[in-house]
């Protein structure tokens, strides 16, 4: 079985997560992290033998060995990484939000398919066995007339914010916030499973001299009413609510669905899915690998990440969410 090279961009816990999941994926092999300073990519490598460490992002754009990069830049430097690995002939894997606004998402899809590569967003939820099981089970729930999707977590990052020490999940420089960070999961089960909708009402809460830390949109159907919910300064259950005429189906956990149940109004109760996972963005990986064989088509995802973005970028201008990329 022929391994595809892979490189990293970003040396965050998100990255540990990613390459503890690939380590699932046969076909996968990391060759290669990036980092700002070679000290911090040595350290990242750590043991890895035969990881190369690259300080410069051209000289890992003219590495031969690397056929994939895996971006978990801050947001505001995914379109530009990802373009600049495209037109260098490699596969890109970029982690949610793909990029800042719908524009640069339009450049990403620009610069693949003129290099005849794979751009792909992982937006794992979408990738995963509980979502397809909710997908397709929404036939049972007859006429659907409204579905809510909440993740509200609490910010260590926000401790600090209130002591006056802002990092990057508070900094509009970096295209964060609440609705990009966390909300862009909410946003995107939504659209992902009903599509675009006719209209998008969003209220923020913002931060002084930030970003937005909450907030909750509405989202107007032919038929049914979306709302999503978000917060990086509150607690609350991260969950996916679905009504429909026959019957509501639940689930635990937006970001990662798990315990799908269906209630039907006779009372009856019926389990979908139940399977939590600690590594489940394998099925991301998976699925990018299959899309660089050719065994599968990202067009699905590709509209699903556009959509979701148009959403964002309403959402945003509605409560005046600007960012650098924007301009």
């Amino acid at each position: 079985m022929k391994k595809i090279g892979f490189a990293t961009i970003g040396t965050n816990f998100i990255v540990d997560w990613f390459l503890a999941a690939a380590e699932l994926c046969g076909e996968f092999e990391l060759r290669a992290v990036y980092s700002r300073t070679l000290e911090k990519g040595r350290g990242f490598a750590g043991s890895r033998e035969g990881v190369k460490v690259y300080d410069s992002l051209e000289a890992l754009a003219a590495d031969p060995d690397i056929d994939a990069v895996y971006i978990a830049s801050p947001t505001s430097c995914h379109a530009g990484q990802a373009v600049m690995m495209l037109e260098a002939g490699k596969h890109v894997l970029c982690e949610k939000p793909a990029a800042s606004n719908r524009k640069e998402w339009g450049q990403m899809l620009d610069a693949a398919d003129k290099a005849g590569k794979v751009v792909l967003e992982a937006m794992r939820p979408l990738f995963s066995p509980g979502f397809l099981a909710i997908r397709d089970s929404l036939t049972e729930l007859g006429t659907i007339r409204m579905a809510s999707f909440s993740y509200c977590q609490y910010s260590s990052r926000y401790d600090k914010f209130k002591q006056g020490i802002i990092e990057n999940a508070f900094r509009p420089e970096f295209s964060n916030g609440a609705l990009m960070d966390i909300g862009i999961y909410c946003t995107a089960s939504m659209v992902g499973l009903f599509g675009r909708p006719a209209r998008v009402y969003g209220f923020s809460y913002g931060l002084e001299g930030s970003i937005d830390g909450m907030g909750t949109i509405c989202a107007v159907y032919e038929e049914m009413l979306g709302t999503a919910s978000y917060s990086k300064i509150s607690d609350a259950e991260s969950d996916g609510v679905i009504q429909g005429e026959k019957g509501t189906l639940t689930y635990d956990c937006v970001g990662s669905p798990a315990n799908v149940r269906i209630k039907y109004r006779s009372g009856a109760e019926t389990v979908i899915f139940q399977q939590p996972d600690d590594h489940d963005m394998m099925y991301e990986i998976r699925a990018f690998i299959r899309m660089i064989q050719g065994k599968e088509d990202p067009d699905e995802f590709h509209r699903t990440t556009g959509l979701t973005l148009e959403l964002t970028d309403t959402v945003r201008a509605q409560n005046g969410i600007i960012f650098p990329a924007d301009r």
